[in-house]
């Protein structure tokens, strides 16, 4: 049946920097506010890009990313609808909001509540294509029985899968003698400070910024280091603050995320990846880059790695695949020189022997197909799509109670409540899984001034992120009688 009226979008007053998301979110918020009901039928792609001026494969493939998320429906022959499967979105958050995955905090096999500071949504993982590598992973090590202790460096196919991935993608020029396969990246992490706290026994000062990853310091803690902070701006990593210190203390390594960086999610930009690499030369201590999410990059090319810039000779590059797809998956890289290589191998041969070479192979074999860097592509577009509804949703139901810088990439949001926060707030973020004992310590610089959280958003629904968010404004802001407390 034809529309008496034709539907009309408009994008010229939205902020996103894409055509791809500004017209992704404007359906959503479409749905939303009730304007494009269910079964509604949309305009044409040809239609729709004609009208809007834009391309028509930006429009399909935005029909096809909402299609995924379950927004629209395709019928063969009769066109785009809005799904007809969505219930009533109150009733739906209410329900979300009543639910156990709401009120009780995922739990891992230890009994401890899994934290949300970013992690993936394992409920996307392609199990059956990950079934089929490990079945053929096995099938080949039993066939040419490679099931004993191998090369405690990892084993040669999946070195040089993430040789030719890191050349291509991440302009990291080096060769597999270079490369260390480890147990995701707090294990390359250890390996570093290990291998650090024994060469560098004259030097026992780490610097980590000023808010920093808790297991890395705890790790650099371990073995005994110094550890001192370094200032944190709108830019990252303070570089003309990291000269002073240089200047008092015998610096083994500065720890950092240049690409999002953790907790802030703040690009490094490339001024102070030089100027950080220039003080690495003169000072002569090593930098650990710990590059945990590179893969989710969306509003730009990502920034080329520290490892892969001039003077870069004393970088330890650590790398994982964890946030690909699930952080069970064990498999993590580092990149570094062959000094630091072969004192890690050293170390793993006391504490590991050799991995896992059936997990290496199968994910050697998923690298060469080209199947991780599908899955890859396909995750960015929903991790995407996630951040945006997170940042909107945050924004319309908080207003000015928050502020929120977009990252340009990763898998959280860093979020500032305009409250002064009170100690039972702790309790109610624990039951959303997210870490409030670290993100109010008292390194916060005015606490009256507001609050912060990590808020990872790729591991959840858009309704799921939703629910979440009303819930921590109710909890914030709305009193016992509903009523407004601001």
């Amino acid at each position: 049946m034809r529309q008496p009226w034709k539907i009309r979008l408009h994008l010229e007053e939205r902020e996103e920097k894409t055509i791809f998301l500004k017209l992704a979110n404007q359906i959503i918020q479409e749905i939303l506010s009730g304007r494009l009901a269910q079964a509604t039928r949309l305009p044409g792609s040809r239609t729709l890009a004609d009208e809007l001026g834009i391309n028509r494969k930006t429009v399909q493939a935005v029909y096809e990313d909402l299609e995924a998320q379950g927004w629209l429906i395709s019928k063969p022959r009769q066109g785009t609808f809005v799904s007809e499967d969505l219930p009533d979105l109150n009733a739906k958050l209410e329900a979300l909001a009543a639910t156990s995955l709401l009120q009780t905090p995922a739990i891992s096999a230890t009994g401890k509540a899994i934290k949300n500071d970013g992690i993936p949504d394992t409920r996307l993982i392609p199990y059956e294509l990950f079934s089929r590598a490990y079945r053929s992973a096995l099938i080949q090590v039993t066939r040419y029985q490679t099931m004993g202790y191998g090369d405690p460096q990892g084993s040669i196919e999946l070195r040089e899968a993430l040789l030719n991935m890191l050349s291509m993608e991440r302009f990291i020029q080096t060769n597999i003698a270079h490369i260390c396969i480890v147990r995701g990246s707090q294990m390359g992490i250890f390996l570093a400070a290990r291998v650090l706290a024994k060469q560098q026994v004259e030097r026992d000062v780490i610097v980590v910024e000023q808010w920093s990853y808790p297991p890395a310091v705890e790790t650099f803690l371990s073995h005994h280091f110094q550890v001192v902070r370094v200032r944190l701006d709108q830019y990252g990593l303070d570089t003309d603050h990291l000269a002073e210190i240089l200047a008092t203390h015998a610096v083994a390594a500065v720890y950092t995320t240049p690409h999002h960086q953790y907790p802030t999610t703040v690009s490094m930009p490339m001024d102070r990846r030089l100027k950080l690499l220039e003080l690495s030369k003169a000072f002569d201590f090593y930098i650990i880059e710990d590059d945990y999410d590179h893969e989710f990059h969306y509003d730009s090319r990502p920034i080329p790695p520290l490892i892969s810039l001039p003077m870069a000779d004393k970088v330890i590059h650590i790398g994982s695949l964890s946030k690909v797809f699930a952080p069970s998956l064990r498999v993590g890289y580092v990149v570094a020189d062959l000094n630091i290589i072969q004192a890690m191998c050293q170390d793993i041969l006391l504490i590991d022997k050799h991995g896992n070479s059936i997990t290496e192979l199968a994910i050697a074999t998923l690298m060469q197909q080209g199947e991780i860097k599908r899955h890859t592509r396909k995750m960015r577009k929903i991790y995407q799509l996630r951040r945006d509804v997170a940042v909107l949703t945050f924004q319309q139901i908080f207003r000015d109670l928050v502020e929120i810088s977009t990252p340009a990439g990763g898998m959280a949001l860093w979020v500032k409540f305009n409250l002064v926060y009170q100690p039972e707030y702790a309790e109610i973020l624990t039951q959303f899984n997210i870490d409030s004992e670290y993100r109010f310590g008292a390194t916060l610089p005015d606490i009256r001034s507001g609050f912060y959280i990590r808020f990872g958003f790729a591991a959840l629904t858009e309704a799921e992120t939703t629910a979440i968010i009303q819930q921590l404004y109710r909890a914030f802001v709305l009193d016992a009688s509903g009523s407004d407390s601001k």
